[in-house]
Order: structure tokens, then C-alpha cells, then sequence
């Protein structure tokens, strides 16, 4: 493969080429094999070897794009009581479907997402899809059968090989059933995950057991489901107007052979409240690194009529000094999720000496340690602040300033506490100089 100092372009090709051919069947060994695209390959120095990359990513383009995941998430949810549909209520400081969107998105075998949505949930689908690098979303139909064909049909463009139909109120979705779907539409025109029943089945009429059924061949049907495209979309085609319960059944109906795997226990479906709750038990039960960071900041007063605490605009006699907007609340804050982070402190991330943070607003800079957060996996489990002064009076704004940390970190305000202090008259506080502002924060993070 190296020869003195020269790579081989033809080996690492041949090599590569044989796992692109195996993506969506092999993704454990492609996974393996891909770590050797990021090779810089001596910057392409030469033109075989440049022309051996691009001959690579190509072909591994192309079989990627063969396997896209289209997430249903256009329901109502109406069976939890609650106004907001339920795949845009958070678990673990995020909307259930981003749960599903990540999952998916992060898998090597699956090239690209698409949503299929309700269009009046418009703002709240744009708040959960933040960031993330997927398809536009296509709006869906009257019932859950009708909006998985509209979303295949918007695919058409695209014409992939195959197609993974996914439940966004299933947050849990793991890799290795991916990889188990994936691996059994090499052999058949469909799979589906499942799990075997294990609880004694009763059939009943008001009430009364009829019979007892045996379950030695029933199963729990999950989803991904996976199939391949023009056969599916063939059948929910020739299906419309019927009320089928899944994707498997359309495949079922159209004749076409479904091939089972297994599913995940954790791969549950959120439809009650207590689904809801044992959602929260599964995800805090994967952030098991739970840390803890202590924040401190101080401002003295000086010219003006107003103070910036905890994100309030709070009337008072004197301003508070500082580069940004002075709110040593959220400094506190800040500084206390970084530290629980092991990130530094407000002014590496800040720096006071850059201009662009004059009279910054300080809630860019708290907004900015909760997405570092988010980005290592994890979640902000609760925050308190104590300001410490002799005026102004915190207790007329607590509860503003509670809402408003909530807002600007997307919790539960029942995960924010505001309390305020004072000196007793000793120390700078005391002699009303300033503000001092203490903060710790709890995190869980993935192990």
C-alpha cells in the first residue's frame, strides 16, 4: 500500500471501491474503510493519485445516495391531551422527531432525510430542524398512509435504490437495527424490525377474556422500515384509499416478500404520557456523566438608568460597567456551563479585547455554551443563579428572569432558579459599588 514514501493509489482504490460496492449491506465495514477517505493522501499531489480520489468519492457518492430515510412526523398526536403535536415535545432538552433526525442522519448508510410534515406546524418543525443538513421537508396528507406516499412520491427525483420509512415519534431509533434492515433488503424487497411479544395475549369483549391467543408467531412491528423505492412506491400507489396500519402491510398487500429482523426494546413509539415519561427515563439513562460547573462575575456601577440582569432590562439609578452589556447573571451562567463543559471560560470563547462584543448582548454569549452542549450529546439539567447587591430589587423581576433563561436555553422553567443576596453591607456589594453574580449548572453527557 506505501511504498518509501509513495502511496499506492491503486491498492487504497481497489480497497475502497469494494467497500463503496457494500454500503448499504456492510456498513460496519465500510464505516471501517471510509476512515481511509480522510486521508489527505499527500494533498493530491500528483495527478493519478488526485484522480484516484475523485474516481472514489464519486463512486462512493453514488452508493450512498441509493438509501434515503423519509421520517413521518405529520400527526397530531391528539392521544396525549396535549396542543402541541407530539413529535415536536422535548425529551432530554430536545423535540422527540430531532431525536429520530440524528439517529438517522448520522448513520453512514443513509445518504439523505426528508420529513414529511404538517404545514401549520411550520415554525415548530424550523426550531427542531435547526442546523441539520436534510432534504425540504414536503407536507403530508390526511392520514399517516397518505403522507408516507406523498413523501415517496417527492423522491422521485431522486430515484433511490432503497428507502427507509421512519416514525418521528420514535426517538431511540439505534444503528444496529438500521444495519439490520438495511443488511435484509439485500435479500428480499422489504424489512421490517420487530420484537416478539413476551406478555400473554388476551382477546376480550367488554371486558370479558374470549380467548387466549397464542403468540408463538406475533410479533411487535417498529420502524425503520426499509424497502426498495419502486416497489414500494408501487404499492402505496395502488393501496391509496385504504387504511393499512403500516408500511409492511402496503408491501403485504402488493405481494411483495417482508423479511424480518430484530428491533430494539429502547426503539419505542411516543404515544401516551406514560410513553412520554419512560422517553425521558431512556434518555436520561444515556447521559450518565452528570457534572457540575461553578460560574462568578462582577460589575461595578457607573453611568446610567438601567442594569441587564439575567437577560431583563431592569431600571435603576446607575448602569453596570463592562465590554458587553455588563449582565453578570448570565456571565455566571455562561461561565458555569463552560466549565462543567471543561471549556474554557466566557472569555476564551468572548475575548474582551475583540470589538465586535462592545455592548454585546449577553445572551449570544449563553445561547452559544448551550449549543456546545447540544453538540457533545448532551443536555442542560438544571441551572441557579444568586445575584448578590443591595439594589435593585431582584424579587419584583424573578419571575421574568426566570422565563427568560429558560427561553434563551430551551428548558422547563421548573430547571431554572433565580435567588438574589445581599452582604449584610460589607464589601463592595455592600457599599453598593456593584454586582457580584454566582451560578452553578447541571449537565448529563454521554459516557
Amino acid at each position: 500500500m506505501v511504498v518509501g514514501d509513495v502511496v499506492d493509489p491503486a491498492e487504497i482504490e481497489s480497497r475502497l471501491l469494494v467497500a463503496a460496492d457494500h454500503t448499504c449491506r456492510l456498513v460496519e465495514d465500510f464505516a471501517a474503510e471510509r476512515e481511509l477517505i480522510s486521508i489527505n493522501w499527500y494533498d493530491c499531489r500528483t495527478p493519478s493519485l488526485a484522480l484516484a480520489r475523485s474516481r472514489l468519492w464519486s463512486r462512493v457518492a453514488a452508493a450512498m445516495s441509493s438509501c434515503i430515510a423519509l421520517v413521518v412526523a405529520a400527526g397530531r398526536g391528539t392521544r396525549l391531551g396535549i396542543a402541541l403535536p407530539k413529535q415536536y415535545l422535548p425529551v432530554a432538552g430536545k423535540p422527540l422527531l430531532r431525536h429520530s433526525l440524528e439517529a438517522l442522519m448520522a448513520h453512514p448508510a443513509v445518504a439523505r432525510v426528508r420529513v414529511v410534515y404538517n404545514p401549520d406546524d411550520a415554525a415548530d418543525y424550523a426550531r427542531a430542524s435547526t442546523g441539520l443538513d436534510l432534504l425540504p421537508p414536503v407536507a403530508g396528507g390526511a392520514a399517516r398512509q397518505d403522507s408516507v406516499r406523498l413523501g415517496l412520491e417527492s423522491l422521485s427525483a431522486l430515484a433511490p435504490e432503497l428507502v427507509l420509512i421512519h416514525d418521528g415519534a420514535r426517538p431511540f431509533v439505534d444503528a444496529g437495527t438500521i444495519d439490520r434492515v438495511l443488511a435484509a433488503l439485500d435479500a428480499a424487497p422489504a424489512a421490517v424490525p420487530a420484537m416478539k411479544l413476551a406478555d400473554t395475549v388476551k382477546r376480550a369483549d367488554g371486558g370479558r377474556v374470549i380467548e387466549t391467543v397464542d403468540r408463538a408467531q406475533l410479533w411487535r412491528a417498529q420502524t425503520p422500515q426499509g424497502f426498495r423505492y419502486g416497489d414500494i412506491l408501487a404499492a402505496h400507489r395502488a393501496a391509496q384509499g385504504m387504511d393499512l396500519p403500516d408500511d409492511a402491510a402496503v408491501a403485504e398487500r402488493a405481494g411483495l416478500a417482508v423479511r424480518m429482523v430484530a428491533g430494539s426494546e429502547d426503539n419505542i413509539k411516543v404515544t401516551t404520557a406514560e410513553d412520554l415519561a419512560r422517553a425521558e427515563r431512556l434518555a436520561a439513562a444515556r447521559l450518565g456523566d452528570v457534572r457540575t460547573g461553578l460560574g462568578f462575575d462582577v460589575h461595578a456601577f457607573g453611568p446610567g438608568d438601567h442594569v441587564w440582569l439575567c437577560g431583563i432590562k431592569v431600571v435603576h439609578g446607575r448602569g453596570l460597567v463592562g465590554h458587553s452589556d455588563a449582565d453578570c447573571g448570565l456571565h455566571a451562567l455562561t461561565d458555569a456551563i463552560l466549565g462543567a463543559l471543561g471549556a474554557g471560560d466566557i472569555g476564551v470563547h468572548f475575548p474582551p479585547s475583540d470589538p465586535q462584543w462592545r455592548g454585546a448582548p449577553s445572551h449570544r454569549f449563553l445561547r452559544h455554551a448551550a449549543e456546545l452542549v447540544a453538540q457533545a450529546g448532551g443536555l442542560i439539567a438544571h441551572v441557579d443563579v444568586t445575584l448578590i447587591c443591595e439594589s435593585p430589587k431582584i424579587g419584583p423581576h424573578r419571575a421574568a428572569m426566570v422565563a427568560r433563561i429558560a427561553e434563551i436555553l430551551g428548558l422547563d422553567p421548573k430547571r431554572v432558579s433565580i435567588k438574589a443576596t445581599t452582604t449584610e453591607r460589607l464589601g463592595f456589594t455592600g457599599r453598593g459599588e456593584g454586582i457580584a453574580a454566582q451560578a452553578v449548572a447541571t449537565l448529563r453527557l454521554p459516557l
